[in-house]
């Protein structure tokens, strides 16, 4: 934290909707079976499976890519990705402690996958393909014991990682067309590899298990089919299925107790296949395609995370998957609060829009738009409908309870729609497009008729915001100008012009002053009726200022962006009363319910956060 934030007080966050469903093997089963840990950008999210309470570790200095966690229990380890040129860090976590154990900074712009020794002894990790080689690591002292290139020469990079459940010697390593056996010479510092003999079978290796007696070493393909390796003599018995492979690969392979394996595939297929021909004996369809398979209860229930950031818990019982959570996943784009309610909000990504539930983070509702991403959405005053902007350029209005489709605008512009908000009367919308037009659309019974199109702006529109009375509107763009609009005669009244690219702008209740930000990291006020800039507010120390939010008494504003922290603002004096600094991503938007409540910010990571708002609504 830096020296400025140090003495402001925290934000008290109050829930976190997000799972990275894209890192390989990321939902990861602590070992006292009571705490799930997977990733959510730059964060490890540690999350009570009793009562869901959440707790965070922060360390990394970008996404994380892979995530490990020792037979005891005591450390945690993760590797990250890192801009080119960069070293990408492996930390050691204490998981008692919840504290970093060890900083382990030697492989080039991406980790891998990380695993440790059966007694926690030693770490082994994996770069990525920039780096390309394999380092091992004495947890104690926290050195790099020796390292080597992870493939032969000529062959393809390694993808996979996985150490032996009995000796703190052996593990493997696989990737495309590289399946080897390491041991480790601690005397020479030295590790010995041993190519796998596969014949002429020639895979691309995406996971490896091995079982619990490091008799057999199983790897799922790219191929859609399992090799079975016998690790003594580092050679193929058997490889199947034969016929009917997995679509789009094996993701995930799990050895059950009678040795049987659990099978996730890249197109969401979960099954359970015999361990002699690999016959499928019972499945289920997933969405997405599954990343992760841990167990809980002594083998009788099972966690899976997939590729569509959703968790799932299996009883064996009738293998029948039921929903956990839900999230998005990819970056959230804008949040919509109803008015004058704190009880749902909406959010918006690519392909859909999601009702979410404040009380238990629950969704409510998802409106899915396929090969198409939602830029911003809002609710209009009556609640009756969302009206969202689209990539397609079309604007599509939904009901909120049903999800249906009640109205499409075709061709609303022509480089896709950027930013939309409606009137209080819910008679006309404002809408902001790719190519800086700015529109305005009369709703009718049975359809929609352009009012009028206002020209101005040189760049895409990047916020629009709409005066109390309806008859005037304020609109922000990154060609660095924001425009007041006369909503009445369809001509510009105001421009205020800034060395920025805008990426917001709110309304003062009052409406004699706008507040601004953007790409510059400061946060201005604005005199509407001459376009004067009143003050400058210095809003962040690093990155531009994504999000930002006013209240309705006009008493405190939010702002959030690349430098991952969601700040509250007192208006009059222009400091900062509250941070939250708990973000892996840049955030993308913030908003403030009508009513003080609640507080909801969202990132690139496609992660929702809820803070409790720290101001009561004052009686402005």
């Amino acid at each position: 934290m830096g020296d400025a934030t140090r003495n402001i007080p925290e934000l008290e966050l109050e829930a976190v909707i997000g799972f990275n469903g894209h890192v390989p093997f990321g939902l990861r089963l602590h070992p006292n079976r009571k705490h799930l840990i997977y990733p959510l950008g730059s964060i490890i999210i540690l999350k009570r499976i009793e009562d869901g309470k959440q707790e965070f570790l922060h360390g990394h200095s970008n996404n994380v890519s892979c995530i490990s966690v020792s037979k005891s229990g005591f450390y945690i380890a993760s590797g990250q990705v890192n801009f080119m040129g960069f070293k990408a860090a492996v930390i050691i976590w204490n998981y008692a402690e919840r504290t970093i154990h060890a900083q382990l900074l030697l492989h080039k712009a991406k980790v891998e996958a990380v695993a440790f020794s059966p007694s926690d002894k030693y770490l082994v990790s994996l770069g990525g393909r920039d780096d390309g080689s394999i380092i091992v690591w004495n947890v104690e002292t926290k050195q790099a014991i020796c390292g080597s290139p992870a493939s032969a020469y000529g062959a393809g990079h390694c993808l996979t990682v996985e150490y032996s459940n009995t000796n703190d010697n052996i593990f493997a390593s696989a990737g495309n067309g590289t399946l080897r056996v390491w041991e480790l010479d601690i005397a020479n510092r030295k590790i010995w590899p041993t190519e796998c003999r596969t014949g002429k079978l020639n895979r691309t290796v995406k996971c490896i298990e091995i079982s619990e007696a490091d008799q057999f070493m199983f790897c799922g393909t790219t191929s859609g089919d399992i090799m079975k390796i016998n690790m003594k003599m580092r050679l193929l018995i058997s490889n199947g299925p034969v016929k009917e492979k997995y679509n789009q690969g094996v993701s995930v392979v799990k050895v059950l107790e009678s040795g049987d394996l659990l099978v996730g595939s890249g197109s969401g297929t979960l099954a359970l296949c015999s361990k002699n021909d690999f016959k499928t004996f019972r499945q289920v369809q997933l969405e997405k395609g599954v990343t992760s398979i841990v167990f809980s209860e002594e083998g009788k229930q099972l966690f899976i995370g997939t590729e569509a950031a959703q968790m799932y818990s299996l009883s064996f019982e009738d293998f029948q998957a039921e929903l956990m959570s839900t999230s998005h996943r990819s970056g959230v784009k804008d949040i919509a609060i109803p008015f004058a309610t704190s009880e749902l909000f909406a959010t918006c990504s690519e392909e859909d829009i999601r009702l979410w539930l404040v009380g238990n983070p629950k969704e409510l509702l998802r409106i899915t738009v396929p090969n198409m991403t939602c830029n911003s959405l809002d609710f209009m005053i009556d609640g009756h409908s969302i009206i969202s902007a689209w990539s397609d350029g079309k604007i599509r209005v939904f009901g909120p309870e049903s999800g249906k489709l009640m109205l499409i605008i075709n061709n609303a512009h022509t480089m896709g729609v950027t930013a939309i908000a409606g009137t209080r009367d819910c008679k006309r919308i404002v809408s902001g497009g790719g190519e800086g037009q700015v529109r305005v659309w009369e709703l009718l019974p049975y359809g929609h008729r352009l009012l009028d199109i206002m020209k101005e702006h040189k760049a895409a529109v990047s916020c629009v915001k709409i005066k109390s009375n309806d008859m005037e509107c304020v609109t922000a763009s990154s060609d660095g100008v924001c425009i007041i609009w006369d909503l009445v005669r369809f001509v510009s009244l105001q421009r205020m012009i800034a060395n920025t690219l805008f990426r917001t702008v709110c309304y003062h209740p009052d409406e004699h002053q706008i507040i601004t930000s953007g790409t510059d990291r400061k946060v201005t006020y604005w005199d509407v009726c001459d376009g004067s800039s009143i003050r400058d507010l210095e809003g962040s120390q690093s990155g531009a200022i994504n999000g930002m939010h006013i209240t309705q008494d006009g008493s405190h504003f939010v702002t959030g962006g690349d430098d991952k922290q969601v700040k509250v603002w007192d208006f009059m004096l222009g400091d900062i009363t509250h941070i939250g600094m708990l973000h892996g991503a840049s955030i993308s938007c913030t908003r403030i319910c009508s009513n003080n409540c609640i507080l909801v910010s969202a990132s690139a990571d496609g992660g929702i956060w809820r803070w409790k708002f720290p101001h009561p609504p004052s009686s402005y």
